[in-house]
């Protein structure tokens, strides 16, 4: 049996069994981020938490997973205050810190594009499934902007030297090199991915629930105050490079279509 609890405008939530699924659901817009979303997100991992269910998964709806930041909220971040842009940065922070220490199992489901902060939800999770055909990026350097949220994160993940490679050159990169890395464990055939997904989460409900809370809360407690300490440093260096004339011409260059005119100010 299938319940859908709540309407959000941004995701869907569904229950099946102890399997909730969350589904990014703008697919005209390809899963992309807005402060909506965020809080929606929030919003639906607490329902998630204090439900019956013992797994999750995060899927996208349409094409991509997640493309990023919403370009009309781009747009905003050139005219928000310092406050503004540091709550912006907190909200961010939050997120995926919670994703990061969810105290039940986090399925990533990725079936295409998973992109800037998109990327960050895809491979804080668990689990991570990809299609295929599924890109990776950690791309704000393109526009004059700073994974910094991100990375306190991803160098725990990969290391420093592959963490420096990705989010220094802001490149794309395919599900296969992301299985390398170990931001992937599995590459599914699209029309097999969400079936894949509620067989990975139907291995996890043979286990314990307490045995997999602790042992979870274990990994992360071990990291926690150095995390905490880090995405202090990182919530800030986040709001300060939008006061910053790159991240001016890196936005209006990525909004135009043009190249951009740095400036190294």
């Amino acid at each position: 049996m299938i319940e859908t609890p709540k309407n959000y405008q941004t995701l869907a939530l569904t229950y099946e069994g102890e399997i909730a699924t969350v589904t990014l659901n703008r697919p005209d817009k390809r899963n992309a981020i807005s402060g909506e979303m965020i809080e929606e997100l929030l919003t639906a991992l607490t329902a998630i938490e204090t439900s019956a269910a013992r797994v999750a998964i995060i899927t996208g709806a349409g094409k991509a997973f997640c493309a990023g930041m919403d370009l009309e909220v781009l747009r905003g971040l050139a005219t928000q205050s310092p406050p503004q842009n540091l709550e912006d940065s907190k909200r961010m922070a939050r997120l995926f810190r919670r994703i990061w220490n969810f105290p039940k199992p986090l399925i990533a489901a990725v079936n295409g594009a998973a992109i800037a902060g998109g990327c960050g939800i895809a491979t804080l999770c668990d689990f991570t499934l990809a299609a295929p055909e599924a890109k990776f990026g950690y791309t704000e350097v393109r526009i004059g902007f700073m994974p910094a949220i991100v990375s306190i994160f991803l160098i725990r993940q990969v290391g420093e030297k592959r963490a420096r490679d990705l989010l220094l050159t802001g490149r794309i990169f395919d599900a296969e090199e992301a299985r390398q890395l170990g931001l992937v464990n599995q590459i599914v055939a699209a029309e097999q991915l969400m079936d894949s997904a509620r067989a990975y989460a139907a291995g996890l409900l043979e286990m314990s629930p307490t045995s997999l809370s602790r042992t979870k809360r274990l990994i992360t407690d071990n990291a926690a105050d150095k995390v905490d300490e880090a995405l202090k440093r990182a919530i800030a260096e986040n709001a300060a490079i939008r006061g910053t004339a790159d991240f001016r011409e890196g936005l209006a260059s990525f909004l135009g279509k043009r190249p951009p005119k740095w400036t190294g100010k």
